[in-house]
């Protein structure tokens, strides 16, 4: 009694694993491949890869392979601007090579995403600089993992785009995180050896914003910052 109990006992466990993985293994061997590749996403899980999987399958044939294309030649065509490290499609990216704005300053971010968020604004016409991360020793980045190296170039002269500006400013528009304060420390540090102007972009409470609800950061920065009225 006691030797069939114990076979017996364990077969809902295996029967369980086995009904995932089969499944799992009823989709075409094309469409595991999908979902896998679907789910290594940032953001998607598994039932979203599922999802959108299915919905490539419903898709008629242009539909599916217009994004098979537009993949392809973002992959093929998309690189980063020489002097800025920005995204582009050729070797300066269309701010850079832009004479109409100020070359005379630089704008440092840590993304392509964050530049992007600013341009949006419409409210900086100067060029950039991405540094395609952040100082974390934790991480192993050090100095040498960025784009730091070119950002002094710029300034010292080793790069130019157009005519003959010097740049007199650096705006550090850095994350408000420990990492994005730590890099701008060092860059602010580096830079007044240089001889260049440093500024940060303005922090602290937005507009619409309560007191109540704002960390001792952002209180901190709104404080720093304040301005004269009148």
């Amino acid at each position: 009694m006691n030797e069939q109990s114990g076979r017996e006992h364990p077969r809902p466990t295996r029967s369980g694993g086995g009904g995932g993985a089969g499944a799992s293994s009823a989709y075409p061997g094309a469409v595991r491949e999908l979902i896998e590749q679907l789910s290594k996403l940032p953001g998607i899980g598994s039932r979203s890869a599922e999802r959108l999987a299915f919905h490539v399958l419903k898709s008629d044939m242009d539909s599916a392979m217009a994004l098979s294309e537009a993949i392809a030649l973002v992959k093929q065509t998309v690189g980063h601007c020489r002097v800025c490290f920005n995204l582009c499609d050729g070797e300066v990216c269309s701010i850079c090579d832009d004479p109409e704005r100020d070359h005379g300053r630089v704008l440092v971010v840590e993304q392509p995403k964050d530049l992007i968020a600013l341009e949006q604004t419409g409210m900086y016409r100067g060029l950039y600089h991405v540094l395609m991360g952040r100082l974390s020793p934790l991480d192993g980045i050090g100095p040498s993992d960025l784009t730091i190296e070119g950002l002094f170039d710029r300034i010292q002269g080793a790069e130019k785009v157009s005519g003959d500006t010097a740049i007199v400013e650096v705006v550090l528009g850095l994350n408000p995180t420990v990492e994005g304060d730590g890099t701008a420390l060092y860059l602010a540090s580096e830079l007044k050896k240089i001889g260049v102007r440093v500024s940060r972009l303005a922090r602290g409470l937005p507009s619409g914003g309560s007191l109540e609800y704002a960390n001792k950061a952002v209180l901190a920065d709104a404080i720093l910052g304040r301005q004269e009225m009148g």
